[in-house]
């Protein structure tokens, strides 16, 4: 089930938030009756699966408390048998096929065949929450609680189960056992939710359709132009579409009493790589950081260990988000842009604050290219013909077979959206139209046109769904 579905908004939610609304002020039958309907969400479209996340809430839940209760020794070997355990669900379902291919091209023959395994939607997301929780407990930095209940709810909690953000349980620990849902929270969420609805179906799903279709032409009949839109197109695709569902994520918890952190701030405004990952998908970020970057020694052990300790993680951000060469390349991308900035260039980008804005928009621009391209090397050669255009002429492709007057607009409208508004716009004008007549008709407007272009259109992909 995805949010931007007739189900989802006119049957679903209406319902959930209509009976936990009854039971407001009864915490323990909330959290019950919502664990009971994240379930089911997940059931609606992973019958079977949803085996696997209840497999997954009873395991973490079970090291968690051996983790709280133990000491010494056999308190680390809990936290090792947790993170082994988590580890190797995501490693089968994931990556068995990837590694069983590599396997074979090494051996340059059939040595095992290739596994067949369907891949459980949202998996990198919750298995990343478990850990943590068990990481956390282990740390000191949260308690384990007694409640499989709780920890079931915090794991499987149906807004931010599928595609994030990725929160922490001590992030959520005292809300879990203790709100009070309050109007204005629910007016907030509403309206957060409206929001990333909008993203979704007006912008993302405009843009990703001429996406598709340019991709799917053969590399050899693609031109510089169509290229550049096909590369810019999906650029804020894919920002609109993963910010969307976090703002519905976001708005959704406020409907019930939670806070659930951001996971985006305007990346396309950052000046650096860097500044670019503390805009960009923030949760994940942050789970790295905290969980490998600083582990592996963080900046504490010299600037070549620095260097190295950020191309692994990286490396490993690239690999979270899919079992393939060219995922882990665009990490490898960003981890070198990222070093080559340490290294001196992010002190003359400091300099130039407008020159680093259109750096960082085109590396990360071109980053986007080999991540959809699902090949490296029909990345590679998309690439060389937004940037070599004189080698490949005389391939035209009518533009009126990938982009026509409604894809135009809403492409202004998405560049304005991504950050040229919040940049221009005076602070006092953004806070007066907060919360104003006039947002609320904008508001209903939105809601409108999202409804009718989920009623009159079947292409409703989310990206984040296959991570």
């Amino acid at each position: 089930m995805v949010f931007s579905s007739s189900v989802f908004i006119f049957l679903f939610l209406p319902i959930v938030f209509v009976v936990n609304s009854l039971l407001r002020n009864r915490t323990k039958l909330s959290n019950g009756f919502l664990l009971f309907a994240s379930l089911f969400f997940y059931a609606w479209g992973e019958p079977v699966l949803v085996l696997l996340m209840i497999f997954s809430i009873c395991f973490n839940w079970a090291c968690g408390r051996c983790i709280g209760s133990l000491s010494g020794r056999r308190r680390k070997i809990a936290l090792v048998i947790s993170v082994i355990g988590n580890l190797g669900i995501l490693g089968y379902f994931k990556y068995a096929g990837f590694f069983v291919s590599i396997l074979n091209c090494i051996c340059r023959r059939e040595l095992i065949s290739v596994p067949q395994i369907a891949l459980p939607i949202g998996i990198s997301f919750f298995t990343f929450q478990a850990m943590s929780y068990c990481i956390d407990v282990y740390r000191g930095d949260t308690e384990a609680s007694c409640s499989l209940i709780n920890v079931a709810l915090y794991i499987s909690f149906f807004p931010q189960l599928i595609a994030g953000p990725i929160v922490k349980y001590r992030e959520i620990d005292k809300q879990i056992t203790d709100r009070k849902p309050e109007l204005n929270k629910v007016a907030l969420g509403i309206r957060r939710f409206i929001y990333g609805l909008g993203k979704k179906v007006l912008i993302a799903n405009v843009l990703g359709l001429c996406v598709d279709t340019i991709y799917s032409f053969e590399i050899a009949s693609i031109d510089c132009l169509a290229a550049w839109i096909g590369a810019l197109a999906y650029t804020f695709q894919i920002y609109y579409d993963f910010s969307g569902y976090s703002d519905m994520a976001i708005g959704l918890g406020g409907m019930f009493g939670f806070e659930i952190p951001e996971n985006f701030d305007y990346p396309y405004l950052s000046g650096s790589i860097s500044e670019f990952w503390r805009r960009w998908h923030i949760s994940l970020g942050s789970w790295f950081r905290e969980y490998l970057y600083i582990p592996l020694g963080g900046n504490r052990k010299g600037k070549t260990r620095t260097n190295i300790n950020l191309f692994i993680v990286f490396l490993l951000t690239g690999l979270w988000h899919g079992a393939d060469f060219s995922y882990i390349v665009w990490g490898g991308w960003h981890g070198a842009l990222s070093i080559i900035e340490r290294l001196g260039l992010k002190k003359t980008l400091d300099k130039h604050p407008a020159i680093a804005r259109i750096y960082c928009f085109l590396a990360v621009n071109f980053g986007w290219v080999l991540f959809r391209a699902g090949d490296t090397l029909f990345g590679l050669r998309f690439i060389s013909r937004m940037l070599m255009p004189w080698r490949h002429t005389g391939l035209s492709i009518a533009t009126w077979k990938y982009m026509d007057i409604k894809t135009v607009v809403i492409g202004i409208a998405a560049v304005i959206g991504a950050g040229v508004i919040k940049k221009i716009a005076p602070p006092h004008l953004q806070d007066r139209w907060k919360a104003s007549i006039p947002e609320a008709i904008w508001l209903m407007f939105i809601f409108v046109m999202s409804v009718a272009a989920i009623a009159s259109d079947t292409y409703n992909p989310f990206i984040y769904f296959q991570f």
